[in-house]
């Protein structure tokens, strides 16, 4: 077992350090990375896509890179919005490392890129551990999932900077209970906010490329409180927040390992349309 543990925090120094550097970089050049984590079915390829094309008629230079661990689906989805795009499949692991990104996003980010949108692959257990030198984690739930669900992925949620609801447009069908939601949120990460959103009927569409500029531009995002605690997330020099999770994989070496590959840059055209 310490071996385990041992192996664990050794993977995770290395990819803060690797955070830490991207992060620096990235900010040297004016860019900036907003992580997004959901589980799988959330519909944040969705709201990203609208997102992706108001920035775009808002005249903001954005990208966005998506992973999954198979089919390059998303990428052609969001490639429809016109902006840059780029796919990684990850050959099996459940995340993204920050290291892996720093690979991808070298030699194919354009130079004049203010925003990039990372779209995590889909789970809130591994990628709640890994830093990608984000400067906003956003955390996404639908509400098909269920009040409970800030409870049941407390790293996920206490360490996310905003808080989305996505797919409000059926949350009286699917009896969603918003109070009871929030007060979940609550409970993992006091004073997150937290927005209702609807890429089918636009309710809420903006508001997640309005709190990102906020962010590139200087503004502070929100300080959990997990991040204070022994076991979150450091402050490094520059003030940005690291993530240092708690949770263990049950197999470090197939998990953990850096594994990763590019399989799509995008200019993709039209595809069938997944499910988001």
């Amino acid at each position: 077992m310490c071996r385990v543990v041992d192996l664990q925090q050794a993977v995770l120094a290395k990819n803060e350090a690797a955070a830490h550097a991207l992060r620096t970089g990235l900010a040297a050049r004016g860019a900036t990375v907003i992580n997004l984590l959901s589980s799988p079915g959330s519909g944040k390829t969705a709201l990203l896509e609208r997102e992706l094309l108001l920035a775009r008629e808002r005249g903001v230079p954005v990208a966005a890179l998506t992973a999954d661990l198979a089919t390059e689906n998303d990428a052609r989805r969001l490639a429809r919005s016109g902006v840059p795009v780029k796919q990684v499949l990850t050959d099996g692991l459940c995340h993204l490392e920050a290291d892996m990104l720093g690979r991808h996003l070298e030699g194919w980010l354009p130079e004049t890129t203010r925003l990039v949108f990372v779209e995590n692959v889909g789970n809130l257990v591994c990628p709640a551990s890994y830093d990608l030198g984000e400067a906003l984690r956003v955390v996404l739930a639908s509400v098909t999932e269920g009040e409970d669900k800030p409870l049941k992925y407390p790293t996920a949620f206490g360490l996310a900077h905003l808080v989305v609801v996505t797919k409000t447009d059926i949350a009286d069908a699917v009896g969603f209970d918003e109070p009871a939601f929030r007060g979940h949120v609550e409970q993992v990460n006091p004073g997150v906010e937290v927005v209702l959103t609807s890429a089918r009927q636009g309710e809420g569409v903006g508001v997640l490329l309005e709190r990102a500029m906020a962010v590139a531009d200087g503004a502070p995002a929100h300080e959990p409180v997990m991040g204070r605690r022994h076991g979150g997330h450091h402050h490094h020099a520059d003030g940005a927040p690291q993530m240092n999770g708690s949770h263990t994989h049950p197999h470090p070496h197939d998990c953990a390992d850096g594994r990763g590959q590019s399989a799509y840059a995008a200019s993709a055209g039209p595809a069938a349309q997944p499910r988001a």
